[in-house]
């Protein structure tokens, strides 16, 4: 890792630490973006040149809402990688699951200290903070079997630094999700009055539950548990609307559904959206949003021209997460959303059909140069 990357990174995992409960004013973030920009202008060639197409240069470096956003397509064709490429530690992958594993974008990590600095304490805040330690069951592949799964790190760093002994991933990578060995985990999980976080995409859950309802079979588990879903239905025959997934699951696990806690995350990023479910008041499912943690802001933008759009207005969602250091910060997603006043996320879905103009306009000038 070469030495400026270092030196930034450390200092980002050490402002990291803070926790994710206190807030960031904008000054303080906008200091870091800048900061994070300019050594990714100085050491990621692709993005430099994109910026001094849209006007923008180390010595024209102003306010972070010009920083231009990088579309997550991108990712599938070019390195973005801000540092030395001989470096990287890690490379995850995208699932892949629309077009096939041709179709998959790449996120070049630097640092996996880095990753880990931002996951693990907004992790915490949201799912553990509130009462003992809880067993992690995990319905993805273990991060051996899986090392290009960018979920399956967050989920094997929890495992090992927040969550209680006796916990396990329950997918195989080749026989689907491990049934038996989950229903005796739940199982003893009960017997014991240990409660878990039980953690999975929303496709999992859906043949989980398709497992139990054939076995006609029901838990009770114990208190303070709780179930984390990451969504993940992109691509795949079968889907039930999230009432229909979430009420299945609370009777299932005789968990109330306000204990059920969404994320949104992306292969592209290194920060993760939470809804904060378990601290905030009971609230009807329609009405939750996600929450970033201060080291990430959201903008709405204009589909077709990418101009900002006000609060409260649907768009497409570009984030800037400073975790992304080693590769880009600004990331433009083709998700569709709006934030509130008071800067909490709504996700409405994924754009259908073709790219939207702007990030289409985009990758043109991204591209444009690159041998």
């Amino acid at each position: 890792m070469d030495d400026g990357f270092q030196s930034l990174s450390d200092d980002l995992k050490a402002a990291f630490q803070g926790g994710v409960l206190e807030p960031w004013t904008d000054q303080s973030f906008g200091e870091w973006a800048v900061r994070v920009l300019e050594h990714q202008l100085e050491t990621n060639p692709i993005y430099a040149s994109y910026c001094l197409k849209r006007g923008v240069a180390p010595s024209t470096l102003g306010d972070w809402e010009a920083m231009p956003p990088v579309p997550t397509s991108a990712f599938k064709i070019v390195p973005l990688i801000s540092g030395d490429p001989s470096r990287v530690q890690r490379v995850f992958r995208t699932s892949g699951t629309t077009h096939g594993a041709q179709d998959r974008g790449e996120h070049h990590v630097l640092d996996l200290g880095l990753y880990r600095a931002s996951l693990i304490p907004n992790l915490e805040a949201h799912l553990y903070g509130d009462g003992p330690r809880l067993r992690l069951l995990a319905l993805v592949p273990s991060p051996d079997e899986a090392p290009d799964s960018s979920l399956s790190f967050m989920l094997g760093e929890a495992m090992g630094a927040l969550s209680a002994e006796g916990g396990g991933f329950f997918v195989r990578p080749e026989e689907g999700l491990d049934v038996e060995g989950l229903r005796r985990a739940l199982t003893e999980a009960t017997t014991e009055e240990q409660p878990v976080l039980l953690a999975g995409t929303a496709f999992a859950f859906v043949h989980w539950l398709d497992a139990l309802a054939e076995a006609e079979c029901r838990f009770e588990l114990p208190p303070g548990s709780r179930l984390l879903e990451t969504g993940g239905f992109k691509g795949r025959s079968r889907t039930l609307s999230r009432k229909e997934l979430y009420e299945a699951l609370s009777t299932a696990h005789g968990v109330p559904m306000r204990r059920i806690v969404n994320e949104y995350g992306m292969t592209e990023l290194l920060s993760q959206f939470y809804e904060p479910t378990l601290s905030a008041p009971p609230g009807s499912l329609e009405g939750r949003r996600h929450v970033a943690p201060p080291w990430m802001r959201t903008r709405v933008l204009d589909p077709v021209t990418l101009d900002p759009l006000p609060p409260g207005e649907e768009g497409l969602l570009c984030h800037y997460d400073l975790a992304n250091a080693g590769s880009v910060m600004a990331v433009l997603t083709a998700d569709m959303g709006s934030v509130d006043a008071d800067g909490g996320l709504r996700v409405v879905g994924r754009v259908q059909g073709a790219e939207p103009r702007g990030c289409s306009l985009a990758m043109d000038e991204l591209l444009s140069g690159v041998t």
